[in-house]
């Protein structure tokens, strides 16, 4: 009886506080959410005050005082939210997500003022996560700052008002996460000799990591702190889900709905067949993303083998770290010589992991929802040829044959070069992996500078093909590829239309797949005639420095100016 009596006391005192609030609850909700929006903003901005700059203890206690504050806001929000909606239930279903972080601030707040300490540090002390508390700070933060965002609507308003499409979204917001990133990592506390590094490192890093190319003019492992590394990971995962970030990400701005112009964005940057597919495209996307890196997270901890780590959350953080990289086809890693370092660079399962994950982000989200449909699965239809769309077998197909043609050109150029001394299964497996790492990633497990030119030759036409469309990777992807080379074949059949597993395929797309080709022959040459105007000591040939060797050669390359001025003074 007492549940009972308790349950229908709370129900009671729940709807005279509903009815009381009910005719202001639109004042409520709006207020809210500008609060919201002005709590998040100051606390995140103290939150970069304390991680990039040197403070002293009293500007340490305000931001934790700010911090605590915004948490203890945002508790009070949600049950205030609970108090005025008139199907709470519903409500707590919607929100899952906010009310598992919301309970999981009450339960560390509860247990810092009922214990003397907050909850969330002491169970990272248990198994030995010293940053664990931190992770969960930044993560909040970053979270409940962007459920604001969506509260407020902006986006969707603003992009109809300025009638802004798929390639002025995309560019425009990799310029605004290319700028966020530069100031973020030109803060003192981001580099490890705690002094700003200057614009161009800055830049170059940011527009590095938000494109995912994996080029450093610094060693990322030892010119960052732990609080750079966490920024180039975000920048990492942002820039690789690019358009899903940003033009999906606003599109959902408006009631979690899409309209049919954001639909029609996703549709042109995700090359999907019908545009009904779009609707929860988002969600699946994103929660794909997350468990994905978290699988290779947990599996590339258990993969480090003998390498020293200070702690359990060192070794987590690199995981996740190099996780994030191979998913998102960044080809960034916090060692030197990436996994080429020994004794990485003699750890087959930690390769094969890495490996999987590249080929997960580069195979694309349309690809991989299609292949692991479950609606195809449950009505046993598992071979590729059923029920499978045109570009999922395309991309299929073609990244199969490269992947092997990679592998065994590698075999025959490098058997007896960067090869040599190695045993036959171990030869097997640094060229399967420098074929899947070339197209798109950048990982490299053997020292890049010591292969053939026929290889690095060849390595140029796998990183020209790229990925395939909708994917973390570049490249002029390998549908286009697939379409040149189908019409091409064609041309020399003497046949008048394109067909590709008895389909027939309209012109308007080898228009377009020309058009990419085109596009990107010419910014490469444009860019190679420039470099080769601006170093042209190092010649066309020149051997690479490895996929991380950049800092290498600027700093070979201004010994080599400073020992040319000496000379021309004696």
């Amino acid at each position: 009886m007492m549940p009972d009596s308790f349950n229908s006391t709370l129900w009671k005192l729940r709807e005279a506080v509903y009815l009381r609030l009910y005719p202001f609850r639109s004042s409520i909700i709006g207020g809210l959410r500008i609060l919201s929006f002005l709590v998040s903003l100051t606390a995140v901005l103290a939150m970069i005050y304390y991680h990039g700059f040197e403070v002293d203890a009293v500007s340490s206690e305000w931001v934790t005082l700010i911090v605590r504050a915004s948490l203890g806001f945002f508790v009070f929000k949600y049950v205030l939210r609970l108090l005025i909606e008139l199907h709470p239930l519903d409500h707590l279903r919607n929100n899952w997500l906010e009310g598992l972080l919301i309970g999981l601030i009450a339960l560390n707040g509860l247990s810092r003022s009922l214990f003397g300490f907050p909850l969330i540090t002491r169970f990272g002390e248990w198994l030995d996560l010293t940053s664990l508390d931190l992770f969960l700070l930044w993560f909040l933060q970053a979270y409940l700052l962007v459920m604001v965002v969506i509260e407020l609507g902006k986006a969707s308003s603003l992009l109809s008002n300025i009638g802004w499409g798929a390639p002025e979204l995309l560019i425009s917001s990799f310029v605004l996460l290319i700028a966020i990133g530069t100031a973020l990592l030109m803060l003192p506390e981001m580099s490890a000799s705690g002094r700003s590094a200057s614009f161009q490192d800055a830049l170059f890093t940011a527009i590095s990591a938000s494109c995912v190319t994996g080029l450093t003019v610094q060693p990322t492992g030892s010119f960052f702190s732990h609080e750079g590394h966490v920024v180039i990971l975000l920048l990492m995962q942002l820039g690789g889900l690019n358009i899903i970030t940003f033009a999906s990400f606003f599109a959902l701005f408006n009631r979690n709905k899409l309209g049919i112009r954001q639909q029609t964005i996703l549709q042109q940057n995700f090359n999907i067949e019908n545009l009904d597919q779009t609707e929860n495209l988002f969600p699946r996307i994103f929660s794909f993303s997350l468990l994905i890196e978290g699988i290779g997270t947990l599996l590339l901890y258990f993969s480090w083998g003998d390498l020293p780590f200070e702690d359990r959350g060192d070794r987590l953080f690199a995981s996740l770290f190099h996780s994030v990289s191979a998913f998102n086809n960044a080809g960034f890693s916090l060692y030197s010589d990436g996994l080429a370092t020994a004794p990485l660079n003699a750890l087959p399962g930690l390769h094969m992991i890495v490996a999987v994950l590249i080929v997960m982000g580069a195979l694309g989200f349309p690809v991989m929802t299609d292949l692991f449909s479950l609606k195809r699965w449950r009505s046993g239809k598992t071979s590729l040829r059923q029920n499978l769309q045109l570009g999922t077998r395309v991309a299929l197909y073609t990244t199969l044959v490269l992947i092997f043609l990679g592998a065994f050109f590698f075999l025959w150029s490098e058997w007896d070069g960067a090869l040599q001394g190695k045993e036959l299964l171990a030869k097997v497996q640094h060229a399967f992996f420098q074929s899947i790492t070339t197209r798109t990633a950048g990982f490299n497990t053997l020292d890049i500078g010591a292969l053939g030119l026929p290889t690095l030759m060849f390595f140029l036409l796998l990183m020209f093909i790229g990925a395939s469309p909708g994917s973390t990777g570049g490249g002029i992807k390998t549908t286009t590829f697939s379409l040149l080379l189908l019409a091409v074949i064609s041309s020399l059949r003497g046949r008048t239309k394109l067909e590709l597993f008895r389909s027939t395929l309209p012109f308007a797309l080898l228009h377009k797949a020309f058009l990419v080709f085109a596009f990107s022959l010419g910014t490469i040459f444009t860019a190679t005639l420039l470099l080769c105007i601006t170093d042209s000591s190092f010649g066309l040939a020149a051997r690479s420095l490895g996929h991380h060797g950049l800092h290498v050669r600027r700093s070979r390359r201004n010994a080599h100016a400073g020992i040319h001025r000496r000379s021309k003074e004696g």
